[in-house]
């Protein structure tokens, strides 16, 4: 009998997203049992129909609605790029060409490390072994500089979700960034006490289900401040041109997967380092807060695809680490995506503003503070020995010396107001969430909705939307997470939610982080 494809074959062939792994285990042992097909030529059908999603998604044949689901993502802005291994799997006649080993490499073609530079790891026992793995690979670069990987990491595609990574001052990687450009926190804090919440929670709930926009093709009709669609770097390249219209429709919405906006309770504590110039200057004590998590929607999606599958044709690496492959900041190329990626992140900041004027209007306040801060980015910064880098964060927070951050925990665990200590090890960088310990189908699988149901009442919680991959038991115990970190952020303030609003169950999308 022949061998089925397993899970590990079909991620394989590239970034394939959580939701459709199973669709596409589905269809290739399917392709192997029924269709009497070998794995080789199933395997081969999935990578023919990844390389070009719309030829099957509009002939019938037997992965179509496989690749309509492809071909609508395309349409969304997000492509899913041939890893090596997938390019292999192609017929010689639509492959593009492997050399043979006594022909000459291309001068684009790079080896790694013998030795991985040192890294520091913090919380290592709460770190999957996926994780550490791809971080050793990431150190490996010849490009690389610095390393470390944070507390809620967890296996992402190229550089682990909560890896941070240096690398010389003229390379940056899109997968080191991420797909989400920008993914973003943002709390704002109102002189109102709790008794408020208990008070008025319909009428903070209503204002999340009327001034919120969650989803896929989630679009506002509604602006506020529309001032970022009027800078020039609109207009700086082809790509971002044709992205520009899309970008305002979407502009003050919310994406799917762990993206979210949330009412709770901030307490602000007493000083945790006395010797330490705090910058929240809020007197301690408990106030009413909104909270919310996204970021540069199809627009930064969009400009990362585009040049995460530029990377990989420019800069060919070693497989396990085909996806951490660099552009060159002084090509043409590179500052398309620097540029890109910079806009992205004044896109995401203005979309959160969008979200937190709306309601601060809806309860007729105005905010007594505002922190954000990117975690999905990279940054011109310099190390301790005074080498200048570009310092890649995906799901890392930035945390130099008093430089404010926000770390959520999940719907029912509380989230914390930080303060960075300016830690050299950790590169100036903390963890941006508590970190999952299910994928999203592991927690589909595992996970029932009265397990879920309980949880959010035990919590107190009052949920509009979501589904079960964002359920509260899919990730790590923030406050262990938080422990491991003492030594990179100070806690300023912790953040307690009530009234959680997320994407509705049919608008799901696979996320990385």
């Amino acid at each position: 009998m022949e061998t089925l494809v397993s899970l590990d074959d079909i991620t394989s062939l590239g970034p394939i997203p959580d939701h459709l792994q199973p669709a596409f285990l589905r269809v290739a042992n399917g392709l192997v049992q029924r269709a009497e097909y070998s794995k080789q030529k199933a395997m081969g059908l999935l990578a023919q129909m990844l390389q070009n999603p719309k030829k099957f998604a509009f002939s019938k044949n037997k992965v179509t609605n496989l690749a309509k689901s492809i071909y609508d993502l395309n349409e969304q802005g997000i492509v899913i790029p041939l890893s090596e291994t997938g390019v292999r799997f192609l017929p010689r006649e639509v492959a593009p060409p492997v050399l043979a080993s006594h022909e000459k490499q291309p001068e684009n073609t790079f080896g790694l490390r013998t030795e991985p530079l040192p890294y520091a790891v913090f919380g290592r026992e709460q770190i999957e072994e996926g994780a550490l793995a791809q971080m050793q690979t990431a150190v490996s670069l010849p490009v690389s500089l610095a390393g470390a990987l944070m507390p809620d990491a967890h296996q992402g595609y190229g550089l682990p979700i909560g890896g941070v990574l240096a690398t010389d001052e003229h390379t940056v990687i899109p997968y080191a960034v991420g797909v989400d450009i920008a993914c973003r926190m943002c709390l704002s804090i109102f002189d109102l006490p709790p008794a408020f919440l208990a008070r008025e929670p319909q009428l903070l709930k209503k204002s999340l289900v009327e001034e919120t926009k969650f989803g896929m093709g989630g679009e506002t009709r509604k602006k506020i401040d529309e001032s970022v669609m009027e800078l020039p770097e609109w207009q700086a390249t082809k790509v971002i041109r044709d992205l520009k219209d899309k970008a305002y429709r979407q502009l003050g919405s919310s994406g799917t997967g762990n993206h979210f906006v949330e009412w709770g309770i901030v307490t602000i504590h007493e000083t945790e380092h006395p010797a330490e110039p705090l910058a929240l200057n809020l007197p301690p004590g408990e106030y009413l807060a909104l909270l919310s998590h996204s970021g540069s929607r199809g627009f930064g999606a969009s400009i990362a695809n585009t040049y995460s599958k530029l990377a990989m044709q420019k800069t060919r690496l070693p497989k396990q680490a085909a996806h951490l492959a660099w552009l060159d900041l002084n090509t043409e190329e590179g500052q398309e995506y620097w540029i890109g990626m910079n806009l992205a992140g004044e896109y995401a900041s203005a979309n959160h503003h969008e979200i937190h004027n709306k309601l601060a209007k809806a309860i007729r306040q105005k905010p007594l503070a505002m922190v954000e801060n990117h975690h999905n980015f990279a940054w011109r910064e310099q190390l301790a020995d005074g080498r200048n880098v570009i310092v890649h964060r995906k799901g890392a927070t930035p945390a130099g010396a008093g430089v404010l951050g926000i770390i959520p925990g999940s719907m029912t665990q509380p989230g914390f107001v930080v303060q960075g200590r300016g830690n050299a090890e950790s590169i100036n960088s903390a963890s941006h969430g508590a970190g999952r310990l299910m994928s999203r189908s592991q927690a589909f699988n595992t996970l029932t909705r009265s397990q879920w149901n309980k949880a959010l009442q035990e919590a107190g919680i009052q949920l509009v939307g979501g589904d079960l991959d964002e359920a509260p038991m899919v990730y790590k115990n923030i406050k262990t997470v938080i422990d491991a970190q003492r030594d990179l952020v100070s806690v300023l303030a912790t953040f307690t939610p009530k009234i959680v609003r997320m994407a509705d169950a049919n608008r799901k999308e696979g996320r990385e982080d």
